[in-house]
This record gives structure tokens, sequence and C-alpha cells, in this order.
């Protein structure tokens, strides 16, 4: 059997059970014949007090090789430590261990171990972000990720789908970008040296291959088989974007729907986004009250937003607004001169306006529909106006975007002329076009990146800070 975790021993009753708990040292100090430890294995954001009486007579006495354990024991350090619960007398936690074993795993000398006693910033452990996740926040930040990415399984699961594994390697630009990373097996530096192009039929693939954007495309083929499909996996953007809402290595949840329309897609990615507040607010409560916490006591610093948990709840209890991209644009065009970028129509929506459509205008979370089509991806399906396409995009407040989809284009030659007048590869394209040639049907879907969710239900004002590894330009450490 594994051993006892921390969280499920403070929940137990105080009944002088012997046992054995393992982790980390947060903190020590002596007060006379007494060293209290605290020690934390990372399952909650509580760790539990261990009481050492060094002045205790008669058995369970400390052994001499405890004591010199405990006179150079620092934060850090991996221990075991034996001792029997008991009924803790100060505030806090219902339960303590009065310990009278320890054994020191793992040393962390304070003269170079960078996590002592005190409050260290966001970017520096960004620096060292093989060891932030022992500090409090970040260990909260991972488990409520943790659990939000089973809270995604359940949900699709629970509702039909059938997950799916789309590519990571892929030969073409699922958004029409261009903003990919190329994977090759070429020597380019001899290349460069000799002064040739790349010959890519001598390349591992044959042909030019990059890092997938999206795995759409290919969950579309499985709809068309499966009805309803979804991915979760890791995807690339090239986009030299240095701001606090973009990386160039995130995970993105990606459904798509047989036999449905734009109205059918609103209400799976309302429910879904309900489904995934309701359970951070359940099972994460703990984790998210440290996290917001520690926001409080730095907002100084805008590096944690509060309020977080408080605009959940606003989610839960909202019905999310319907309003067209022309309505929209049209609303921000009378408060134009409060925006850097200026609203119009054509324009896409910036992050100022979305926040702003959601705060101020609707009060609330806001589902944009009908975006003009040439700001939006070529499968979306044309509206009749033929300036539009049936595209959404869920906007929630503190973040904007949230959810991005479309309903998708069914009909076989509409799609293909709308390549072509987009200048697109259209025989690359050919498997894609087959699924509108043999038993198309409606069909629609949606992404949202998770790293975006979990910053939003955390409250992490920098995207950087919600995944264990950040990938940005000019960043690939660790």
């Amino acid at each position: 059997m594994l051993f006892p975790l921390i969280k499920d021993l403070l929940h137990l009753p105080a009944e002088s059970q012997n046992l054995t708990i393992r982790g980390w040292v947060k903190t020590k100090r002596e007060l006379k014949n007494r060293t209290f430890v605290e020690v934390n294995d990372g399952s909650s954001p509580a760790g539990i007090q261990c009481i050492f009486d060094r002045g205790r007579s008669g058995p369970p006495g400390l052994s001499p090789s405890a004591e010199r354990t405990l006179e150079t024991l620092a934060t850090g350090s991996s221990v075991a430590i034996q001792g029997r619960l008991v009924a803790s007398p100060g505030s806090g936690q219902a339960v303590e261990l009065a310990a009278y074993a320890i054994e020191r795993l793992g040393d962390a000398p304070p003269e170079t171990y960078p996590l002592q006693k005190k409050r260290h910033s966001l970017e520096f452990l960004r620096e060292i972000a093989h060891l932030r996740a022992r500090t409090g926040v970040f260990a909260a930040v991972a488990r409520v990720r943790s659990r939000l990415a089973f809270g995604v399984h359940r949900f699709f699961q629970e509702q039909g789908f059938h997950y799916i594994h789309t590519p990571i390697i892929t030969g073409k630009d699922a958004e029409g970008a261009g903003a990919l990373f190329q994977v090759t097996t070429l020597d380019l530096k001899a290349l460069a040296q000799a002064g040739k192009a790349p010959d890519y039929g001598r390349d591992f693939f044959g042909k030019p291959a990059y890092l997938t954007v999206s795995g759409q495309l290919e969950a579309e083929t499985y709809a068309a088989a499966l009805s309803r499909v979804y991915t979760f996996g890791p995807t690339f953007r090239a986009e030299h974007s240095n701001t606090t809402r973009h990386l160039a290595e995130f995970w993105m949840i990606e459904p798509e729907i047989a036999f449905a329309d734009l109205a059918d897609n609103i209400q799976l990615a309302e429910a879904f986004l309900k489904y995934l507040c309701t359970l951070a607010l359940r099972d994460c409560a703990e984790d998210l009250a440290f996290i917001e916490k520690r926001g409080t006591i730095e907002n100084r610093d805008a590096r944690i937003e509060t309020g977080s948990t408080a605009s959940l709840q606003k989610i839960l209890d909202s019905r999310f607004v319907r309003m067209s991209y022309t309505d929209a644009v049209a609303a921000l065009e009378k408060e134009a001169a409060r925006f850097t970028f200026k609203p119009f129509w054509g324009g896409d929506l910036q992050s100022e306006h979305e926040k702003f459509l959601t705060e101020n205008i609707v009060g609330g979370p806001v589902i944009v529909i009908d975006y003009p089509k040439d700001i939006k991806a070529f499968y979306m399906k044309l509206n009749d106006d033929e300036k539009t396409v049936r595209a959404m995009d869920v906007l929630v407040p503190r973040l904007g975007e949230i959810i991005g989809g479309s309903q998708r284009e069914e009909d076989y030659r509409r799609l293909e002329n709308r390549m072509r007048s987009l200048g697109m590869p259209v025989e690359d394209y050919a498997w894609y076009l087959d699924l509108r040639r043999y038993g198309t049907v409606p069909h629609v879907g949606f992404g949202m990146g998770f790293e975006r969710l979990i910053q939003y239900i955390t409250g992490m004002v920098n995207i950087r800070d919600v995944i264990p590894y950040p990938r940005v330009a000019g960043q690939a450490e660790f």
C-alpha cells in the first residue's frame, strides 16, 4: 500500500494512532524544549504540524540520532516522521502529530536552496520552474489543473463523446495563419553552409512537416463516423506574442459534433464552461482560497486577481447573452474613445473590446456570433448574407475570449470555392473535402485553450504561471 497522504490524515479523528508521514519541511521553529516542524507532501494547501517534545522523559523519547537530525533540519528537506495523531489545541487544524522519530531522506542546504521561508515573486519562480511546484501557489495551481483535466474528460464522456488522439506532426495549417513550427531531420547547418535550398523529398516525411496548431480537421473526420468526438492535447503556435495571454505550446480541448448546428454548439459550450466552474468551486475550494489569499496579500503587484471565485459563481448564475458581431461593434463604437484600438465593422475584436463587452455593456458572459468571413477561418459556414459566417466566441469578464467555435461548412462546392479564393493548395486538403463528398452532414465544434481556462479559474494574471514549463519566444528551458 502507498503511504497515507497528509490531506487525508488532517480529516482523521484524533485517536492517538501511530503512523508515519512523509513530505518536505516547510518551517521549523524552536520553543523551549519543543520543536515544531510543519511538513507538506503536496496533497493539499495545508501541511501537518509535527511536535517533538525534546524534554520528554521515558518512552518514546527522542533518540540521540533524532535529536541531531532536528538540530540540522532545514526548509526543503524531505523527511519521514513517526508519531501519534492527537487533537491540536491550536487554531487552523484539528489534529497534529506528536512525533517521536524522524528520518531525513534528503537534504536542502539553506545556503543554496532557493526556496527559503519568505515570499518569492512569481517572476523569480519562473526562473526556477523545476522547483516552483514546491511553493504553495504553484502547488495549488497544479492541483486545480489536474482536477479540471479530469473534469474535461468526465464531461464529454458523460455526454457520449469519444476521446480521439489527433496528430502532433502534420503537413498542413489548420487555421491558415502560418504561425507554424517546422519539423525536419535535414541538416540545416550544412544546407546553410552549402548555400542550397532544402530538398524536402529527402526529409523524413518526404515533404514539409509541422507541429500541429489544432486537431480540429482530423477530429472532423472522426465526428463523421462516431458523431461526437473530442480531442485534448498539445498544440503549437509560432507567434512572437510576448503577452500574459499567449504561449507557444499549450493544450487544446476541441469537441466536434455531427448532426448539429450553431445553436447546439452554443448550448454545449455554455454547459461545458458551467460544468467546469462548478467542479472547481466544489472540488478545488481550498486551493482557490489559498491562491486568492496570496493575491489579496500581494494585490499591489497585480499578479493574482482577487475575487475570482466570486466571478465563477456569477458565471453559474448567469444566462449567457447572445449578441451578433454587428451589434457588438455598434455598441463598442459608441464608446470608441475608451479604447487603444478603435472598434470598426470588419476588424477583429481586441481583448480590451471583449472585456468591455462583458464587464460594462452586458455585465456578464456573452456569446458573440456571426463574424465577418474575412477575419475567420476557411472552414466556417457562410451565412445567407455571404458576408458573415456562423462563428461564435464565448467571452467572460476578466479574461475576454475563452471559447471559440463555429458551424463548419458541409457543402463541398462552397468549401472548395472558399479555399480557392484564399489561395489555399486545395489538393493538399483533398481528404478534408472528401468528408463533404461522402455522407456530408451539418456539424459544429469549438476550441478552448486549457491554460486560458486555468488562468480564468485561478485568477493567475500571467498564463506562464498555469503550465508547468511555459514555452514562449526565446524560452525553452527545462
